[in-house]
């Protein structure tokens, strides 16, 4: 509707002039054949009144044609209406945070979930329904009053992360998984946790493609999201309207012991029961969830007592590390990372051995 002057959208009215003049029938004799008065007719021809259903029928039988021609007629002229109006009544606030979403609406338009169009207002609009708000303006009031479950002082960008959550949704959609009830999930999730991990030793473009092989075969939409500016998100997960359990994880961090660690926290949230609802894990969060989750990362990845062992004999040298990282069937990276958040290694110690991944 670029360029599209109020005036120019056609009231139903204009229609009904054209097939009085067609048919040489005054407004007088409409206003007796349909038992209204000639002002009521007067207000319709000029576009002042709306054609009711009660007039649409009355003109049915006075003109022969169908009271569904009116109606339709009538709530074509209220859309465009309505949208004529919509697009040249969005504020100066809601085009603000558009232009502050531009890397998330340039990716949704590149994968091809909303249309691109030159004027803004339009795009706006077509932002809008795909994140299922009349403006975006109320964004922030639904993140904080508990679309997301996390609890956490991180700062972030509700915006993108409102548009995170459910760019993570749309690309779970393309994927089809097996349809297993909640238990037989879990079962075969414990199955396949070994076989996830072997996983680790190869490189990123065999990755995902392996991971959501296996994910589907427990009932799981497995997707790697991108990643935002001011959108601290490392996973999500949660089970959608529709039954379909979806795990997200970014490369945000590009330490792949990083990703492992929180893959398997995800796995843990699943197994821990968070997937009925949204949940959403920043870089840096804690609350019980949070503990649980992290607990089954670390026991799965490397085996409690085997890790105490190890440490308990406080050689950390890179052969030991490689060593022992072999029994555990994972990469050293992954030791070197839990050494490191553990406080047995400084952050600066190996960094030559930590495996990283291309951020996507």
């Amino acid at each position: 509707m670029n360029g599209l002057s109020r005036e120019m959208i056609i009231h139903p009215g204009e229609t009904l002039k054209e097939v009085l003049e067609d048919r040489e029938m005054s407004q007088q004799e409409l206003a007796l054949r349909t038992g209204v008065t000639p002002k009521h007719i007067s207000t319709v021809l000029g576009g002042e009144k709306n054609i009711s259903v009660s007039f649409a029928k009355k003109l049915e039988y006075a003109l022969d044609i169908d009271a569904e021609f009116w109606m339709n007629l009538q709530n074509l002229y209220d859309k465009e209406l309505f949208e004529f109006d919509e697009l040249h009544s969005i504020s100066k606030e809601e085009i603000d945070i558009f232009k502050g979403m531009k890397d998330v609406f340039d990716f949704i338009v590149n994968k091809n979930f909303i249309p691109k169009i030159k004027q803004i207002e339009q795009n706006i609009l077509e932002l809008r329904k795909y994140l299922n708000v009349s403006n975006l303006t109320s964004i922030p009031s639904l993140v904080s009053s508990g679309a997301f479950r996390a609890q956490t002082s991180v700062k972030y960008d509700s915006y993108g992360l409102f548009a995170w959550q459910k760019i993570c949704e749309s690309l779970s959609s393309e994927i089809e998984t097996e349809d297993i009830s909640y238990e037989d999930q879990i079962k075969k999730l414990l199955e396949v946790c070994p076989k996830i991990k072997e996983l680790s030793f190869l490189p990123q473009n065999e990755l995902v493609t392996k991971l959501q092989e296996y994910f589907s075969s427990c009932g799981i939409a497995f997707v790697i999201a991108p990643s935002f500016k001011k959108v601290p998100v490392q996973g999500f997960i949660k089970t959608s309207q529709e039954g379909k359990t979806i795990i997200a994880m970014t490369f945000r961090q590009c330490r792949s012991d990083i990703f492992w660690f929180t893959l398997f926290h995800e796995i843990g949230h699943f197994i821990n029961g968070d997937s009925k609802q949204k949940f959403i894990d920043f870089e840096s969060a804690e609350n019980v969830k949070e503990t649980k989750a992290n607990l089954f990362a670390e026991n799965t990845l490397i085996e409690k007592n085997a890790y105490c062992n190890f440490v308990n004999a406080q050689n950390f040298s890179l052969s030991a590390i490689k060593a022992f990282a072999k029994t555990q069937n994972i990469l050293p990276t992954i030791v070197i990372g839990r050494l490191q958040n553990d406080s047995f290694l400084k952050w600066s110690d190996f960094t030559d051995e930590i495996v990283k991944y291309e951020k996507m």
